[in-house]
């Protein structure tokens, strides 16, 4: 056998594959619920969906549980080339419908000269609710970060028109109207703040809102934080993920991108934070479709993009499961 045969057939270490795991598993994920599972066999890593953590109510059709998941199979891609494996993504290899996700196969290669920078991306990353500053975020870096998504097969539309903006948040405001009327979703939402010690969203990392207040709220309701936060800011950055489709293939796709915008940004010092509920809600998401994207395409997510004060400290870390629980042999 040759040298370059020998080493396209070198066996992946396990605990390499536990490592990119370990990262895939720090992806950001609708609820923080982490909605997948893993399977590692020799050199390959399989990908599933995990549907018993599917909101049921929220995610009838699953639409956030496979962006979430395409989140995951970005950071995992991220992390095998920074330790020295290149992935070959298999994207649905059973076909839509089937709760394989990716199958990943690993050969060796030589890690990218900013390898330390990404899986340190991938470390910092956090969803800050926060309210960002004033200062806007310039077209030029938004489009950068469209950019970026669009390389992995998503499709990123900046909202730049003021009326359009405008347009946006009053759906995001409706949007949230129809979801605190609806019990059994309220529910759903609050049964994953401070789930567990392993998962859902921490009430320390939600602000405390003005519930009679339509912009001064998240869908979590009144949070630890002391500062309150706008679901959208005049200033902020705003994204509309769409596809030309809505169905597992896109998701996938839009999970990736929004995976790849989020560490670019992470990386750039800008705070993104994703607003799933616009899209949740038939009427918004039909409105954001026809109002807003003007028919091209359909809406999958909107994104939110800003700065943080300088001067305010990290937030704590939301939980994560135990590698041992997600991953198997």
């Amino acid at each position: 056998m040759t040298g370059d045969g020998a080493a396209k057939t070198k066996v992946v270490p396990a605990r390499i594959l536990r490592d990119i795991v370990g990262h895939a598993c720090m992806a950001p994920s609708v609820h923080n619920t982490q909605p997948w599972s893993w399977h590692a066999s020799g050199n390959t890593l399989e990908l599933f969906a995990d549907t018993g953590r599917q909101l049921t109510v929220a995610d009838t059709r699953g639409r956030n549980l496979v962006i979430s998941c395409g989140a995951a199979l970005h950071h995992a891609q991220v992390a095998a080339r920074a330790l020295g494996w290149e992935p070959t993504v298999t994207r649905l290899p059973d076909g839509d419908g089937s709760t394989l996700l990716a199958r990943i196969r690993l050969t060796p290669a030589t890690p990218p000269p900013d390898a330390a920078e990404a899986l340190q991306a991938i470390r910092d990353r956090c969803t800050d609710r926060r309210r960002f500053t004033s200062w806007p975020v310039p077209e030029e870096r938004l489009r950068h970060l469209a950019a970026t998504a669009d390389e992995w097969g998503a499709h990123v539309m900046v909202v730049q028109d003021l009326a359009e903006k405008l347009r946006t948040e009053l759906l995001v405001g409706r949007a949230l109207d129809r979801q605190a009327t609806d019990e059994p979703l309220a529910e759903e939402q609050r049964q994953w703040v401070n789930h567990s010690a392993r998962d859902g969203v921490p009430g320390v990392v939600i602000p405390a809102n003005a519930p009679n207040d339509t912009h001064l709220r998240t869908r979590f309701g009144s949070g630890l934080l002391t500062e309150p936060e706008r679901e959208l800011e005049g200033a902020d950055g705003l994204l509309v993920m769409r596809g030309a489709s809505d169905d597992s293939p896109a998701w996938l796709r839009t999970g990736e991108g929004l995976s790849a915008l989020w560490l670019r940004a992470t990386r750039e010092g800008l705070s993104v934070v994703p607003l799933s509920q616009v899209i949740e809600v038939d009427e918004t998401r039909e409105r954001l479709r026809a109002e807003v994207l003007h028919g091209m395409g359909t809406p999958h997510l909107l994104v939110r993009v800003g700065w943080q004060a300088i001067s305010r400290g990290a937030l704590p870390r939301t939980p994560r499961r135990p590698l041992d629980d997600v991953l198997s042999w």
